[in-house]
């Protein structure tokens, strides 16, 4: 399997920032609760100072959506989403460790987070213009068909893993209690972008404390192969959180 953004990706979004990590052996049992607490604690400080609008990275992605003629208050990043939902409701919902994880760094960080189940997906997936032949699954079950030009997740069966980019994430991809398998994939606009989204890596592997592959891709080095790993893997566990290093960045 192999993860990549094509060449129209990249030429349209040159600011792109982008980072994959590739885990097995996930465990639905772990308790990331002093983790999480982390994230939220500083998404809960910046909103404290004005809404998630104003923040530097959620502008950056309203300015790409809009360039994708996407009303950009209409359709919003995920992580916009999430930090409206965490700033009207005062937390999260937990649903996985693994994807209470993302939803933490991409709320603290304000940055979209996407984690994908690997045995869900059919050959290589791709960020790319959809054709609007793919298919989509809504969280509710709902098939639906994206826009042709209409950037998605793709697979290689025409299955379709998002909306709209960043928007909105497929429900057939999304991680269970039986996965055994995530890709992550951490994508951010904004200046400074490439650093944000090194830390944001460097947490993740962190948290989970066991061997992981990650990577930055870039226009010139694009593509993240994936080795899909036994569904037996060894279980993915948290590490004890360390001290707070700074502001945090779920795809949903």
């Amino acid at each position: 399997m192999r993860f990549r953004h094509s060449a129209d990706v990249w030429t349209s979004f040159p600011e792109l920032s982008c980072g994959v990590l590739h885990a097995t052996g996930v465990d639905p049992t772990v308790d990331l609760g002093r983790f999480l607490a982390c994230h939220t604690d500083a998404a809960r400080t910046r909103l404290a100072a004005g809404p998630e609008g104003g923040f530097p990275e959620i502008q950056a992605w309203r300015r790409a959506f809009a360039r994708m003629g996407l009303a950009p208050t209409r359709y919003r990043c995920a992580a916009e989403s999430l930090l409206r939902r965490f700033r009207r409701e005062g937390a999260l919902p937990r649903l996985h460790p693994l994807v209470d994880l993302g939803n933490a760094l991409s709320i603290g960080y304000a940055v979209p987070v996407a984690v994908l189940d690997v045995g869900r997906i059919a050959g290589d997936l791709a960020v790319r213009p959809a054709t609007g032949e793919e298919t989509y699954l809504t969280f509710g079950g709902e098939p639906e068909h994206p826009e042709p030009g209409e950037i998605v997740f793709a697979d290689s069966s025409g299955r379709a893993h998002s909306r709209r980019w960043t928007h909105r994430q497929s429900g057939w991809s999304t991680v269970r209690d039986d996965t055994g398998e995530v890709l992550v994939v951490i994508e951010a606009m904004h200046d400074g972008g490439a650093e944000t989204v090194r830390r944001m890596l460097a947490e993740l592997t962190a948290a989970l404390a066991t061997p992981a592959r990650t990577a930055l891709l870039t226009a010139a080095a694009p593509e993240f192969p994936v080795t899909r790993g036994p569904a037996d893997g060894r279980p993915v566990r948290p590490s004890r959180p360390g001290r707070d290093t700074g502001s945090r960045g779920r795809f949903r």
